[in-house]
């Protein structure tokens, strides 16, 4: 089948499971004690200004009638605005939504790296002591969540060894006008290296935070992968010619035991994007996960919701996207 045809069934597969998640986020939301248009209101407001807003507000109707409401207005990009700040949710998640894709792509990164290398050493040693002391090493890596290797980074690099800053996006002395509201990005278009530098030392300790969790899985699954690609025929083939382990390795094996980690790798993106909540709020990092907890403090239920609603759109896209570079990748995928 051609690769158009099947992410176009993806995408339509993708249509009903946005409505799922935007319903269940909204009577959720709905059933929470919390009642929106009072919380809109000053606090000397009357108890008439109070039902006028409600009625303003159309949350006076029926449930499945508010939520009729509001799916016409998103479909037209306008998701409410915000109780607490008194702007559009959109425009607000719009705003703090690169930040957490810089961060996660940048953890991403950290984690293929690591993930890739510890993978590919873990095979080497096979076999032998030391792959009792790799098997620990990533048991013990997996049992750290991203939040305490937050907390250690901090307390190791910004307190007792203070060569990392960990608080913000930019040091307090650099100003840099958005362009593409990347900032790493931003500081280059705008010339200024030291910006830039200051960005980067930023982003280390909540990246390495977040990449370093997320590593073990993909360190298993590629060792895993070369373990099961050895035991194949044309491995026995090739080494009978006279090819050098390495050469053997990283040529004829890698590239096949690569792709079901590329596969995880894409899982792993997703979850980690969702995993940037805590390290935000941890480094107070401007992004998603400081302006989702902002708004569970206040109760402001459009931003919860557009937050909710961008995390499964980000996802579903992760997952198209992984989808597209594996049927690329495989011919064979492409054959059925």
């Amino acid at each position: 089948m051609m690769i158009p045809l099947l992410l176009l069934r993806r995408l339509l597969m993708a249509v009903p499971t946005m409505l799922t998640v935007s319903i269940l986020l909204f009577v959720t939301l709905r059933l929470l004690p919390v009642d929106p248009a009072a919380m809109s209101m000053p606090p000397n407001a009357t108890i008439e200004d109070v039902e006028a807003k409600r009625r303003e507000m159309g949350l006076d109707k029926q449930l499945a009638t508010q939520y009729a409401i509001w799916l016409r207005g998103a479909l037209h990009g306008d998701l409410g605005r915000s109780i607490q700040l008194r702007r559009d949710a959109a425009h607000l998640v719009a705003t703090a939504l690169p930040a957490t894709i810089q961060l996660a792509l940048c953890a991403m990164l950290i984690a293929s790296a690591l993930g890739l290398g510890g993978g590919l050493l873990l095979f080497h040693i096979r076999g032998r002591p030391a792959e009792t002391v790799g098997d620990l090493g990533t048991t013990l890596l997996l049992s750290i969540p991203e939040f305490l290797w937050a907390l250690l980074f901090i307390l190791l690099f910004g307190v007792l060894i203070p060569v990392l800053p960990f608080i913000g996006q930019l040091g307090p002395h650099f100003s840099v006008a958005p362009i593409t509201s990347f900032l790493l990005l931003d500081t280059l278009l705008a010339g200024k290296p030291d910006a830039f530098v200051s960005a980067v030392a930023h982003l280390v300790l909540p990246a390495f935070a977040l990449g370093i969790a997320f590593s073990p899985a993909i360190m298993r699954v590629l060792r895993s992968g070369l373990l099961d690609v050895y035991h194949e025929d044309y491995i026995r083939q090739v080494r009978l010619r006279g090819i050098g382990e390495w050469r053997i390795l990283l040529v004829h094996a890698l590239p096949n035991a690569v792709l079901p980690t590329l596969t995880l790798m894409g899982v792993q993106f997703g979850f980690l994007f969702g995993g940037t909540l805590l390290v935000e709020v941890i480094y107070s990092y401007p992004g998603l996960g400081n302006l989702m907890v902002d708004a569970v403090r206040n109760a402001d239920l459009p931003i919860i919701q557009t937050v909710g609603l961008t995390y499964c759109i980000v996802v579903l896209l992760i997952g198209m996207t992984v989808d597209a570079l594996m049927l690329i990748l495989n011919p064979r995928l492409r054959a059925t």
